[in-house]
C-alpha cells in the first residue's frame, strides 16, 4: 500500500543521503594524498594509494550519478497517487449517476403514465445508466492502476535508499582504511566490490520497475478498449438521452413512439 508520509519521507532520506555521500567521496583523495606523502609510505606504495583513491572515486562518482538520475522520475509516485485518489471521487459519481437511473429508482406507476413513451423512457434511462456504470468501472481501473504504479515506485525507492545508506558507510570505511596504509589497498578494494554490487542491484530493481511499468501499458490499452466498446457507447458515443433519437416526438398523432396512453 501506497503511503504518501513514507514515500516522502524515503525522498528526503536518499536526497539527504546523496549529499552526504557525495561530501564523504570528497575526502577519499585527500586521505591518499596525507599517506603517500609520509615519510615512511614508499614511492611503489604511494602511487598505489593515489591509484585506489581515484578508482574509489569514479566508482563512486558513477554511483552516485546513477541514483541522482534515477531521482528526476521521484515526483511521479506521487502525482500518481494524487490522480489515483481523484480517479476514486470520479468513479463514486459515475456510480452514483448509474445508481440514480436504474429502472428501479425511475418506475413510474403504470396508472399514471404507460404506454411506448413510458417504456421508451425506461429503455433511455437504462442505456444511461449501463453507460454511467461502465464509466464508473473505467475510473476504478484507472484508480486501481495508478496506485499499483504509485506503490511500485515506493518500493523501487525504498532499495535507493537502503543503497545509498551501505554506500555512505562503505565509503566512510574505505577512507578510514586508505588513511592507513596498511589496510588502505584491501578496503578500497571491498568499497570498489561492493559498490559493483549495490549499482547491480540498482539496475535489478529498475528492470523490476520497468517491467511493472510494462504491464500499466496493457492496462491502458484495456482501459481504452473499454471506453470504445459500443455495448455502452452506441457507435462510441454517449446514448441519447431525448426524444430525437426516436422517429417521432410528437405524443398527439397517434403513432408517436412517445404517445401517451389514449393520445
Amino acid at each position: 500500500m501506497f503511503s504518501m508520509a513514507q514515500y516522502e519521507a524515503v525522498i528526503s532520506e536518499i536526497e539527504q543521503g546523496t549529499k552526504t555521500f557525495e561530501a564523504r567521496l570528497a575526502e577519499v583523495i585527500p586521505a591518499a594524498d596525507r599517506v603517500s606523502s609520509q615519510w615512511y609510505v614508499g614511492e611503489v606504495l604511494g602511487d598505489l594509494l593515489q591509484w585506489i583513491a581515484r578508482k574509489t572515486v569514479e566508482a563512486g562518482t558513477a554511483i552516485l550519478n546513477f541514483i541522482l538520475d534515477v531521482l528526476k522520475g521521484a515526483t511521479a509516485p506521487i502525482f500518481m497517487f494524487i490522480d489515483a485518489y481523484k480517479w476514486t471521487d470520479f468513479k463514486a459519481t459515475a456510480n452514483g449517476v448509474s445508481t440514480d437511473l436504474t429502472a428501479q429508482n425511475l418506475v413510474i406507476d403504470n396508472t399514471d403514465w404507460s404506454g411506448k413513451g413510458h417504456d421508451a423512457y425506461l429503455t433511455a434511462a437504462s442505456a444511461q445508466a449501463t453507460a454511467a456504470g461502465r464509466v464508473g468501472s473505467i475510473a476504478k481501473a484507472a484508480s486501481d492502476n495508478l496506485l499499483l504504479c504509485a506503490t511500485a515506485g515506493l518500493a523501487f525507492y525504498i532499495v535507493v535508499a537502503g543503497v545509498i545508506a551501505k554506500l555512505i558507510v562503505e565509503v566512510v570505511a574505505a577512507t578510514t582504511a586508505i588513511s592507513t596504509a596498511v589496510f588502505s589497498a584491501v578496503g578500497a578494494m571491498i568499497f570498489l566490490e561492493s559498490g559493483a554490487v549495490n549499482t547491480a542491484a540498482i539496475v535489478t530493481a529498475v528492470g523490476v520497475l520497468a517491467a511493472f511499468l510494462g504491464t500499466q501499458v496493457n492496462a491502458l490499452v484495456i482501459l481504452h478498449s473499454e471506453a470504445v466498446d459500443p455495448t455502452s457507447f452506441p457507435n462510441s458515443a454517449w446514448p441519447k438521452s431525448n426524444s430525437a433519437q426516436y422517429n417521432d416526438g410528437t405524443v398527439n398523432d397517434g403513432d408517436a413512439d412517445w404517445s401517451l396512453k389514449g393520445g
